[in-house]
């Protein structure tokens, strides 16, 4: 059967980096730069994003294309004859189901926060009443369920239509819509009365602030986030480099996306810290940041119901594109496998990824007493572990040996297919890094995540 094209490179670079943007740009983001002290993370988080993201996306989108396969079939391709590279390619696969077992779920809060914004249900409640209104929305399954469905059903329609007519056409208007939110948010936010000092706090790397934090508890912080944000290791990328031509050059198509991943993380700080910095808000309020803080922001905001559903309208497209992404992931993966048709795969797909997802909303509510890490911890928090702190990390090691060793597709051959095509190419002094440098990087990000 032939392999499926993408209709633009327009397209591939959206759906690349709507596949990177998501929750880890707009909700982690923002408050990991207000935890780990403003604008010294934000430079550390930018230079491990070219030393880290861009080497390990380059490789993902060259082991795609080259194969013309999707994860779990993508080894078999280029792996030397008798080795078992392959065994990591149904990692990949497990890892997607993991990610969307609880990505869905905060799909799922935000369109039902858009809902609730939109509809005036958060118009005139203080802090304490809003913190009420979310924790009263974990504790209903079966509301959570049905936004979680709405979720799902989204992605098995869109994958449905094919990856040219249903995932490149939707994802490059919804991605596009996106960025033009945000910069209207932005540009709100910007101009509000006293946002200076938020910006200051955004823009400009502070010592004394350093020093409280920590420098070495930064950069690790900025480390970690750099490379999760992209989404790298476990096949989502290689998945749409198996979706292109020859005609651009693989290192160039990665910086491409790692710009467009940074402009919404940036983005999103604008948006949220000289708004906090207005209304004397604690831009260091972690989590509950976009679920507490922000919507009490938005109810003192002149047509604050207005700003408080756009906000909501992007944070759930970013959601909602890593989403339909990383499914895609898993229908390309059980065509090659079962050979089934793409709705089959679509449909079936769906309503296996709807009763996995079902742990995740139970763990906040029936099943609350289950806390698998600690005092504290759920079902959400055991899912994104294993993704975030194994599956990530050691699949993008295994990346890495797989394309400069002569034990796996090896040096050569890396080179050969990612910089085929015009645009930046990988240099010959990149060998000795991608070599021997990164994967003690990865090694690090790894042990640090167990600890």
């Amino acid at each position: 059967m032939q392999r499926e094209r993408l209709g633009s490179r327009l397209g591939f670079l959206l759906l690349s980096a709507g596949c990177a943007i998501g929750i880890g740009n707009v909700w982690k983001f923002p408050y990991m730069v207000g935890q780990y002290g403003g604008g010294a993370f934000v430079l550390i988080y930018i230079f491990f994003l070219i030393a880290l993201g861009v080497p390990v996306m380059t490789m993902e989108f060259a082991i795609g294309r080259a194969s013309q396969k999707s994860p779990v079939k993508f080894y078999q391709e280029l792996e030397p004859k008798g080795s078992k590279w392959h065994i990591h390619g149904y990692v990949c696969l497990l890892g997607n189901y993991l990610l969307l077992m609880f990505y869905t779920s905060v799909a799922g809060w935000l369109l039902q926060y858009f809902v609730n914004t939109a509809g005036g249900k958060f118009s005139g409640l203080d802090t304490v009443a809003i913190k009420t209104a979310y924790e009263t929305m974990l504790t209903e399954p079966a509301t959570l369920l049905v936004y979680v469905a709405s979720t799902i059903l989204l992605a098995v329609v869109v994958c449905s239509f094919g990856v040219k007519n249903g995932l490149e056409r939707i994802t490059k208007w919804m991605m596009l819509v996106l960025l033009g939110i945000m910069l209207v948010l932005a540009i709100n936010s910007i101009t509000l009365e006293g946002s200076g000092e938020g910006l200051r706090f955004y823009l400009l790397p502070n010592i004394e602030r350093m020093k409280q934090v920590g420098i070495g508890n930064i950069i690790v912080g900025a480390m970690n986030q750099a490379f999760f944000t992209l989404s790298i290791g476990m096949g989502s990328m290689a998945i749409f480099g198996s979706y292109i031509g020859k005609e651009r050059a693989l290192m160039g198509e990665a910086v491409h996306v790692a710009v467009l991943d940074t402009f919404v993380a940036f983005a999103s700080g604008l948006i949220i810290f000289p708004a906090c910095m207005a209304y004397g808000v604690q831009v260091d309020s972690g989590k509950s940041l976009i679920f507490i803080t922000l919507p009490n922001i938005f109810n003192n905001l002149p047509l604050g119901r207005v700003w408080g559903s756009l906000f909501f309208v992007f944070m759930s497209f970013a959601a909602l594109s890593t989403v339909l992404a990383v499914f895609e992931n898993l229908v390309s993966c059980t065509m090659d496998l079962f050979g089934w048709g793409r709705k089959k795969a679509c449909l079936l797909n769906g309503v296996l990824l709807f009763l996995l997802s079902i742990p995740c909303v139970l763990g906040f509510n029936l099943w609350k007493a289950f806390e698998p890490m600690g005092s504290g911890s759920n079902v959400m928090d055991l899912e994104d572990f294993i993704v975030s702190n194994l599956i990530l990390p050691l699949g993008s090691l295994i990346y890495v040996i797989f394309c400069t060793t002569r034990y796996g597709w090896g040096w050569k051959h890396f080179v050969a297919e990612a910089s085929e095509g015009s645009g930046i190419k990988v240099a010959a002094w990149m060998r000795g890094y991608m070599t021997f440098v990164l994967p003690v990087i990865l090694i690090v990000i790894f042990l640090v995540g167990i600890l």
